[in-house]
């Protein structure tokens, strides 16, 4: 693709236009899956970390300078969550007999504290409810079923890449919903 047409993508996408963010996601996400795979080895998690690492750059295409490479500028992006996910990990490999204790003592919750989690598991419920019947079809397969993004791509009828698209506004939806019910 060449600069002036990836530059005006990028505009279009800026500007919320859907299937600029979709071609432009499309037009990069080889790229950067394959270079997250290479860094955690684990096609799963290598298809959150891509969706995660989208989900930002379109979050901050305003800070993107055209005076650099984007494609760049993207990877840039990948790495740093890439390594976040790796701290993450650590931590929780770290914590592994800290979360032994923690799963011996969830049978030891008070009521009070099993009435709040129940509470928290209602409002995620609601704020899905909410949601357009597309997005909520996506989340109840992707987080409730647990499926992943080839089986809901099949199920829908949808090309990976769309699937991959539609998870990551769902949850963008589904957290702004969250937030407003604070």
């Amino acid at each position: 693709m060449e600069k002036p047409e990836l530059l005006q993508l990028i505009f279009l996408a800026k500007e919320k236009n859907q299937k600029a963010q979709t071609k432009l996601i499309n037009q990069f996400w080889t790229d950067v899956f394959s270079f997250v795979m290479k860094k955690v080895h684990d096609e799963n998690a290598a298809d959150e970390l891509t969706v995660s690492v989208f989900s930002k750059v379109l979050a901050k295409l305003d800070l993107y300078d055209e005076n650099f490479q984007f494609k760049t500028w993207v990877l840039t992006i990948a790495q740093n969550t890439v390594i976040d996910y790796w701290r993450k990990k650590n931590r929780e490999t770290e914590e592994t007999m800290d979360g032994f204790q923690d799963f011996k003592n969830q049978f030891e919750k008070s009521p009070e504290e099993i009435m709040i989690s129940v509470q928290e598991e209602k409002k995620i419920i609601d704020a899905v409810a909410k949601m357009d019947h597309n997005y909520q079809k996506i989340i109840h397969l992707r987080f409730f079923e647990e499926k992943s993004i080839k089986e809901i791509a099949e199920e829908l009828n949808l090309s990976v890449a769309n699937t991959k698209v539609r998870i990551m506004r769902a949850k963008k939806v589904l957290a702004e919903l969250l937030n407003e019910n604070e």
